[in-house]
């Protein structure tokens, strides 16, 4: 296969997605490439009056349809259609993926839309193996638990993987027996758009999936008020999960799930392989150009191998080459927009200005497109926003410790709590931190999600609430209803 492509011959999908087919509307929101700024059109925005006409559309369809109460393989044959589908469409898939967004083709092939098959498969298979349950109960009665699905599930989804976050949203809800709702990020629809319209090409029923397009304060608002969606599920920046939150107080109670903002840390301790936690911190902070909710953007070493891990990573970042998405040589992505390196940039610069040393880069690149130079910051203070607010970019902050207890007063933020890895041969030392750190996720000589499915992902704090993949998602996507029957 090759890789490389031309994005001026690129056929990108055109309006939302409602009802099994295109529905075309005035443009609204100019979409640019991130790689070199060129203009790649426009979308429209949904108002409160397509969001209805999406609700509509998904209620029909599973009415129409009967998805909910079908029998479970019959769910499961279905979606395992459209995940065979998408694997053959791989390349179209990952084409439109990485022009628009910051997801080179050579990693959107092999991973986001191979990971993206692979999480579809995985959700379906809980269809026909978790269900209710016979709970003990007094001589005479029969207690249950039954599961049932909410109906109409509201999605939305952000622009750092577009593809695989819509894999998070739509493989669970499916696969509980919903319909969904989703509204990708304004700045990274196409491949949304285009994964929608193969389900419908798989077999899945039309209106099943619908996808709205829009801006979070109009397009998505609507969507999360909506009397007609039942549960809503969110990947974001924590200030608009506490939007979200908001307006769901305000315009009817439903249940959520919100997987937010992050500001994780990287704990080395001394006796660490210095060579595997570089390569490690290398890929946590720069992997996607730093814009990954769980990017590991602090760095927390032991004094004494402190400065040998930075110079160690430091040289590491040097070697990296950036470049188009759709250039197959390209390792490096670009920020996504213009603002975005902006706000990165600006952080970096105040950071300097209050005393902190840049070890390397601190600058955006000289070349087309929206790319900053991987950065490495020290001398910081524990209060400076550089250390305590997400950056969403390439740039890693080192701090120093003793002792453990000092490892974990810097790692504790008052704010966050996604993820943190630990890095150290003492398996000891290990347990102990796993169980007082608190994050969501903790990961032991290792920074960075598997392909292990089964294990679930979400925040403590404000970093969110509920859980995306694993059981636990697929059980987020139904509802209990107790049952008691005198016999």
């Amino acid at each position: 296969m090759s890789l490389s492509f031309d994005p001026a011959r690129l056929s990108l999908p055109e309006g939302h997605f409602i009802g099994g087919r295109y529905l075309p509307g005035p443009d609204a929101i100019e979409i640019r490439a991130p790689s070199d700024g060129r203009i790649l059109g426009a979308i429209p925005q949904a108002d409160a009056d397509t969001v209805d006409r999406a609700v509509e559309a998904a209620r029909s369809a599973l009415g129409r349809s009967g998805w909910g109460d079908l029998p479970p393989r019959d769910r499961v044959r279905a979606l395992q259609a459209w995940a065979d589908l998408i694997e053959a469409e791989a390349a179209d898939l990952a084409r439109i993926e990485a022009v628009a967004s910051s997801r080179p083709i050579a990693e959107a092939v092999p991973g986001d839309v191979a990971i993206l098959a692979e999480q579809i498969r995985f959700f379906a298979e809980f269809a026909d193996k978790e269900g209710g349950s016979l709970v003990p109960t007094g001589a005479g009665r029969m207690g249950m638990i039954a599961s049932e699905p909410y109906g109409v599930v509201g999605a939305i989804t952000p622009w750092n993987f577009p593809l695989s976050m819509a894999g998070w949203k739509l493989g669970p809800a499916l696969a509980a027996g919903n319909a969904v709702v989703l509204k990708p990020s304004e700045m990274t629809p196409f491949s949304t758009l285009r994964l929608a319209e193969l389900s419908v090409r798989a077999g899945l029923p039309e209106g099943l999936i619908n996808i709205v397009l829009g801006d979070g304060p109009n397009t998505g608002a609507a969507l999360v008020a909506h009397p007609g969606i039942a549960k809503v599920s969110f990947t974001g920046s924590t200030r608009a999960g506490a939007a979200i939150m908001e307006n769901i107080a305000r315009t009817g109670i439903k249940p959520m799930t919100l997987e937010l903002g992050g500001k994780s840390p990287q704990l080395v301790f001394a006796d660490a392989d210095l060579d595997l936690a570089a390569d490690c911190i290398l890929r946590g902070i720069t992997a996607n150009a730093g814009q990954v909710c769980v990017a590991g953007s602090r760095l927390i070493a032991e004094a004494s191998v402190a400065e040998e891990l930075a110079a160690k990573i430091a040289a590491k970042m040097a070697g990296i080459v950036p470049g188009p998405t759709w250039e197959a040589a390209t390792g490096y992505s670009p920020i996504i927009s213009e603002a975005q390196l902006s706000r990165i940039d600006s952080l970096v610069q105040a950071a300097r200005a209050g005393g902190a040393e840049v070890l390397c880069g601190g600058n955006r690149l000289d070349r087309p497109g929206s790319f900053y130079a991987p950065t490495i910051l020290t001398g910081l203070g524990a209060d400076s926003p550089a250390i305590t607010e997400e950056i969403f970019g390439p740039v890693l902050t080192v701090e120093t410790f003793k002792t453990e207890d000092e490892a974990l007063a810097l790692a504790r933020h008052p704010t966050y709590g996604l993820c943190s890895g630990v890095f150290t041969r003492d398996l000891s030392r290990a347990l102990r931190m796993t169980r007082a750190i608190e994050a969501g996720t903790v990961w032991v000589n290792r920074y960075g999600r598997s392909r292990d499915h089964i294990l679930p992902t979400g925040g403590w704090k404000s970093s969110g609430l509920g859980k995306d993949l694993g059981r636990e998602a697929y059980l987020a996507n139904r509802r209990q209803k107790s049952v008691l029957i005198d016999l």
